[in-house]
């Protein structure tokens, strides 16, 4: 079918819109009409230093829209579902079948800008175009997507808060909910208030705790206070979570976590130091968190859940942007003008 999606033919380039073929869905997978995309800081990052053996590429990896065909193995959705898409696992792994799918043996699958056997659905005349991204390429009108990746969302449910569920809500509610699982009246120290950080801010609020919300953007502290952070200003805390990756930030955090404290790193970085004996002595835990730690089929609907309960009111980080603005809704998030940038589709 002919669709239109956001290309980036390389490394650093800027999204353009091409009409492009997509292939019919395979046994396992599920064409989506896209409603509404998520711009994430990875579709960002990625989309800086994507190899040119893979390019020209799609990114997008925070979906939602209306299921229009399965495959002959999907069992999970059928035509007319109303949809949340997440990043992909193989469902088969060791750590899959443990309920840990962030962490799939195959998760390069999120990566390789293919099918798992090489194959791209994607092309534009007689050329190749690349995609797949976290299973999905949702800066597309269509795409394709899988059983282990595709979730059921209520119809009423706006697609604008459906599609950042997938991943950045995800990452920082399932940091607090599902890593941290802090007690009532703990306090909980959160570096950084863009989308993954004010999830968790507004999860950690949810559980009746003490949150502290640090980021340099004044708008973003006010933010987060609306969201019911009780301060802005670093204190010592029983959790930490960073979403900055800096190593700055990181030593920071951990000079501020209280004895047995735990540090979850969320924010993509490379290197941190930090003093062995103060992470010993004081039986400090540091801890990594890949996408919340999160079965999203089992913590989508958790998710919506709460937004409905009003515990989780997603819909006040975002603005909203039409598919065509990509690249201006793109260069807002950079900037840090916006906290979460959703692309509508007409």
């Amino acid at each position: 079918m002919r669709i239109r999606a956001a290309l980036v033919e390389t490394a650093g380039g800027p999204f353009t819109l091409r009409d492009l073929d997509l292939e019919p869905p395979r046994a396992d997978e599920v064409l989506i009409r896209v409603t509404a995309a998520g711009i994430c800081h990875t579709d960002l990052s990625m989309r800086r230093r994507w190899p040119a053996r893979i390019s020209p590429m799609v990114f997008g990896h925070e979906g939602a829209g209306v299921v229009e065909a399965v495959g002959d193995a999907v069992t999970t959705v059928t035509v007319g579902d109303t949809v949340a898409v997440s990043y992909r696992s193989c469902g088969q792994c060791e750590l899959c079948r443990a309920g840990h799918p962030a962490y799939c043996l195959l998760s390069d699958l999120n990566m390789r800008g293919t099918r798992a056997d090489g194959s791209t659905p994607l092309t534009s005349g007689e050329d190749k175009v690349f995609g797949n991204f976290f299973g999905q390429s949702s800066f597309a009108t269509h795409l394709l997507a899988y059983q282990t990746n595709v979730v059921r969302v209520p119809p009423t449910l706006s697609p604008t808060v459906a599609a950042p569920l997938g991943c950045s809500v995800q990452t920082g509610a399932g940091t607090v909910l599902n890593v941290l699982r802090p007690s009532p009246g703990e306090t909980v120290l959160v570096f950084g208030a863009g989308s993954v950080g004010l999830s968790a801010v507004m999860a950690a609020v949810s559980l009746g705790c003490e949150v502290i919300a640090v980021d340099p953007v004044a708008a973003r502290r006010e933010l987060a206070v609306e969201l019911g952070a009780a301060g802005t200003e670093p204190k010592t805390a029983h959790h930490v979570i960073d979403t900055t990756g800096r190593a700055d930030v990181i030593a920071q955090a951990i000079g501020l976590l209280r004895r047995r404290g735990t540090l979850a790193l969320v924010g993509l970085g490379t290197k941190a130091e930090f003093d062995i004996m103060t992470v010993m002595y004081n039986g400090l835990r540091i801890r990594g968190v890949i996408e919340g730690d999160a079965t999203p089929a089992v913590f989508l609907p958790q998710l919506v859940d709460l937004h409905r309960l009003g515990r989780l009111p997603v819909e006040k980080l975002i603005t909203e942007y039409p598919f065509e603005a990509i690249e201006s809704a793109a260069r807002d998030a950079a900037a840090g003008k916006v906290v979460k940038p959703v692309l509508t589709f007409g």
